[in-house]
């Protein structure tokens, strides 16, 4: 495997004994229901720095519509595991370029309760950036790299929560996109994991936007 930049490397050596605690308190249902899925968490260095690819899903999507998310999906019969399925579901949905991504490891399996998907994330190292957009607009709305400096910022950081109490977790609060539920959780454990979280306001509360709210976010 290419050897990776000093940055990622302390993410990377304490992605290696995690269990799902150590990410979310969401862990998959022991009868098999759950739905196997995979996202891709492609980390690369651009013009500001390390930075991370998201997508905003289409407002049409039956399961969270409009969320701000991780490029990934369902897992299909013909995938190799979870970096197959988050590969494919990456250049289905942003026209990436698999050849220049190091896959680095397959964090342990999450559930995200409201889609009863089981998420497995799979951690990779953008080694050479190829050109990334919309693929589908009816899948996807917008694709962006995001510096990882501008989520370690502590005025984006909050705890959202939702209306009566049904969602309370972190939350990303970007000029062109509101990140929360299951990706804002993620992607609040591994800035800490990597060192690349800054001190913050962690009671500091916001409401859930009305234009996202009724979005499943868990």
């Amino acid at each position: 495997m290419t050897t990776l930049p000093g940055w990622m490397q302390p993410l990377a050596g304490a992605c290696a004994d995690l269990v799902p605690a150590d990410l979310s308190r969401f862990a998959p249902p022991a009868d098999g229901s759950a739905r196997d899925s995979a996202v891709l968490v492609l980390l690369g260095e651009g013009p500001a720095g390390p930075d991370v690819l998201l997508i905003e899903r289409a407002g049409s999507l039956r399961d969270h519509a409009g969320q701000v998310a991780f490029p990934g999906g369902g897992a299909d019969p013909g995938d190799d595991g979870p970096t197959g399925t988050a590969l494919r579901e990456a250049v289905e949905e942003t026209g990436l370029d698999p050849a220049g991504v190091e896959p680095v490891a397959v964090l342990p399996t999450l559930y995200v309760p409201r889609s009863g998907f089981a998420v497995s994330p799979v951690l990779a190292w953008w080694r050479a950036p190829s050109p990334v957009a919309v693929q589908d607009p009816g899948e996807v709305a917008a694709v962006a790299r995001v510096p990882l400096r501008v989520l370690a910022d502590p005025g984006v950081r909050a705890t959202v929560v939702a209306p009566e109490g049904v969602f309370r977790g972190p939350c990303f609060m970007l000029p062109e996109m509101f990140v929360w539920g299951f990706t804002a959780g993620l992607l609040a454990r591994l800035l800490d994991l990597g060192g690349f979280a800054v001190e913050w306001d962690a009671a500091r509360e916001v409401p859930l936007p009305a234009a996202v709210s009724g979005r499943s976010g868990t």
